[in-house]
């Protein structure tokens, strides 16, 4: 999903590896085309220069798997996503060869390619303190005279229980995404590396046949404990130091994922281990499910649309997110305060170019409209109706009540809603017909029958005309800042009855839908048909209720608006 954020992308940060002129080249060239900058920096020399915490970077190696690791070094800690590019003889984890370059860089900005999470390792010995995506080899160094001992004893402690001691020639400790020869040589599992936390401890050339590899969690402390002195290497010697004898060696899961870019020009992990392993599970046999698989996928998608839909919106509201929650937590902070603006500004727009981006990628003929950006015309009879932040209010001062609001129309009727709520990572949907849900759970009104027993959600209410003609006769009248949300705690329960003002497309489509298939009743004021795309008004009022107060809640507010009209009179 994070793959979707890669359509935010404003600059790229190139490690260049020796003799990859023309790589860089190939990129500079597709970057000017796009007018996306691009800073080379040659191996061994640092980011921070050009790196700036404010941009969206995208992190391109071009090398082998040496340039790719450096490139994991410098990146992962900024979390800045990495492409590999391999334009050396013979790479594992830069997989991009140079001929697909372009190809692989066009599906990253336009958010279809994956973002895969790996697990890094954050290891403390001696002068050395930094994280790595592949392993720590602990090793016994080699004697000088031939007739010395040539093994080691290591002792390894998890969570400072003790583990055991280990004689041979000395330990891996690795990541998912650490060497797969290594463990399959200790007569270890293959690794499936993607969004997998977890450490394995690997004797290397044991003098025992009792023992086998180790899986620990990620959140494991692993300390080990060399009883003379040995040599400590993380990823093949990008930091590396001599240990004495009862040095400890610190090793645990680190908290910053190396964020690894995958495209369709990458081969699968399996098909890598396949051909440079030689698992012979492939042998002689043709990937024949895989097509029943994607024949499966496209015939759904064919059948049903709707959910289709429903999945890609899911998809852009939670990638939308992300920004939303970072930029949020800026807003209080005193550096930051005089810029409050700016920073409203930058989300809403981060916000609407993932999402937009995305459906637009997806649906070519649809047509898009956003309170964010300009309308964008297709064919179809579909149109989306977006507001990536709802709730500016709120999300100025801090407070978490805003959301992301995403609905889809038939001929000017919704009949799909998403409203994500970033801060609590509620997603609530539904599809005209079905049920509402909550992250997977249906949702469903109240069913409370009088006024004196029910809560109301107000929205911008500019003369207090619904407080005071309703906070007397209910439990409480409250204002959360956004229509969408009112509309989704009226559907969840959390709210008896909502009343609107004045309500915009956007803000209000995807949560109708929602409250609808909950069980909600939404009319006007009058109780008449609720106008989404209301035409010559000043105004378009919204009443919803659990339905079953409804009749009640509007005949109070009739007699109330009756009883101020001949006050008013009165006093005239």
């Amino acid at each position: 999903m994070y793959g979707r954020r890669l359509v935010t992308i404003e600059e790229i940060i190139a490690l260049v590896s020796p003799d990859s002129d023309e790589e860089l080249a190939q990129l500079k060239g597709w970057a000017s085309n796009h007018e996306i900058p691009v800073h080379p920096i040659q191996v061994g020399e640092d980011i921070n220069p050009v790196f700036s915490k404010e941009t969206e970077y995208l992190g391109v190696t071009l090398g082998g798997d040496g340039t790719y690791l450096e490139g994991v070094r410098q990146f992962s800690p900024k979390e800045i996503p990495i492409l590999g590019v391999n334009s050396g003889t013979l790479a594992f984890l830069a997989s991009i060869s140079p001929t697909e370059l372009t190809d692989a860089l066009d599906e990253v900005i336009q958010g279809n390619a994956k973002v895969d999470k790996r697990q890094q390792l954050e290891v403390r010995a001696n002068d050395v303190h930094c994280t790595g995506i592949n392993d720590v080899m602990i090793e016994h160094i080699p004697p000088e005279n031939p007739v010395d001992r040539k093994i080691t004893r290591l002792q390894v402690f998890a969570d400072e229980e003790f583990v055991g001691e280990y004689e041979g020639s000395g330990l891996a400790i690795a990541t998912p995404t650490g060497s797969t020869g290594v463990s399959l040589s200790a007569f270890g599992p293959i690794h499936y590396p993607k969004n997998n936390g977890s450490i394995q401890v690997v004797p290397l050339h044991t003098h025992r046949m009792g023992v086998r590899p180790l899986i620990l969690d990620a959140s494991t402390t692993v300390n080990v404990v060399s009883h003379k002195a040995a040599s400590l290497l993380v990823d093949g010697g990008r930091a590396h130091t001599e240990l004495s004898p009862d040095d400890v060696v610190t090793i645990e899961g680190s908290d910053t994922p190396a964020l690894v870019i995958t495209t369709s020009f990458d081969d699968d992990f399996f098909t890598s281990v396949s051909e440079k392993l030689g698992w012979s599970v492939r042998e002689d046999r043709h990937d024949t499910g895989k097509q029943h698989l994607i024949k499966n996928k496209n015939d759904n998608a064919e059948r049903d649309f709707i959910s289709h839909s429903l999945e890609i919106a899911a998809e852009a509201a939670r990638t939308a997110g992300q920004p939303l929650r970072e930029l949020h937590g800026q807003t209080e902070l005193i550096e930051f305060k005089t810029d409050k603006s700016d920073i409203v500004t930058e989300a809403d727009y981060k916000a609407d170019n993932i999402i937009t981006t995305v459906i637009n990628n997806e649906f070519p003929d649809h047509t898009i409209r956003s309170e964010e950006s300009e309308e964008i015309t297709g064919e179809s009879k579909y149109t989306w109706l977006i507001d990536p932040l709802d709730g500016t209010g709120n999300f100025a001062h801090g407070n978490p009540n805003y959301s992301i609001s995403i609905a889809l129309l038939e001929d000017d009727r919704p009949i799909m809603g998403i409203v994500y709520a970033p801060e609590t990572d509620e997603l609530f949907s539904a599809v005209e017909g079905e049920p509402a849900q909550m992250n997977g759970n249906k949702l469903s009104t109240t069913n409370r029958q009088s006024l004196d027993e029910c809560m109301l959600l107000s929205g911008y209410d500019p003369d207090g005309e619904f407080l005071s003609h309703c906070y007397r006769e209910t439990r409480g009248v409250r204002r959360v800042g956004s229509a969408a949300l009112n509309l989704c705690y009226l559907a969840s329960g959390s709210a008896d009855a909502v009343w609107e003002y004045d309500t915009y497309p956007w803000d209000v489509a995807a949560g109708v839908v929602i409250a609808k298939a909950a069980g909600a009743t939404i009319t006007n004021a009058s109780g008449g048909a609720y106008q989404l795309l209301s035409k010559g008004t000043s105004r378009n009022e919204l009443i919803g209720t659990n339905g079953v107060i409804h009749e009640t809640l509007l005949s109070h507010l009739e007699d109330e608006q009756n009883l101020q009209k001949s006050e008013n009179n009165a006093t005239d």
